[in-house]
């Protein structure tokens, strides 16, 4: 199991979206509003799926005493509230920019030229670092408590 179910079902792709707004709204240029409407189509299927891997993966490693019961509950208290609240603006990386573009492809509107370079070995280096990245800001943002 790479994740477990408790974390689906607390990390929707609503809240997911939500909390990664303003980093990708400051590199695509786009308003708030339309972020989270390509963030939303994006994060389905299989890159949700990988995303809250490494979301958990960045979890697991914030600890050297990891309690998977005890996270999780701290996710529900950091959501309780405010599920939707935008995250923090984080610093737009290279890294970080791949995963967007991955997310820009999965919403089907990332031009020919992105697929293209998303397909190289350098693009998909790039992208699973990305994934690696935007796991562990949203590891971040689901525990900073509310």
């Amino acid at each position: 199991m790479r994740y477990p179910p408790r974390l689906a079902h607390l990390a929707t792709t609503r809240v997911l979206a939500a909390k990664l707004v303003p980093g990708f709204a400051q590199a695509h240029g786009l308003d708030d509003e339309e972020s989270r409407e390509r963030l939303e189509r994006g994060l389905q299927g299989a890159l949700l799926e990988d995303l809250l891997a490494a979301m958990w993966r960045a979890l697991e490693e914030k600890s050297k005493r990891f309690d998977a019961d005890r996270t999780l509950e701290k996710i529900f208290e950091t959501l309780k509230e405010r599920p939707y609240r935008q995250g923090r603006k984080a610093e737009v990386t290279p890294s970080l920019a791949a995963f967007f573009v991955s997310v820009d492809i999965a919403a089907g509107t990332a031009g020919d030229s992105a697929r293209r370079l998303m397909e190289s070995d350098a693009g998909r280096t790039r992208a699973e670092a990305g994934l690696a990245e935007a796991g562990r800001l949203l590891a971040t943002e689901l525990t900073r408590g509310p």
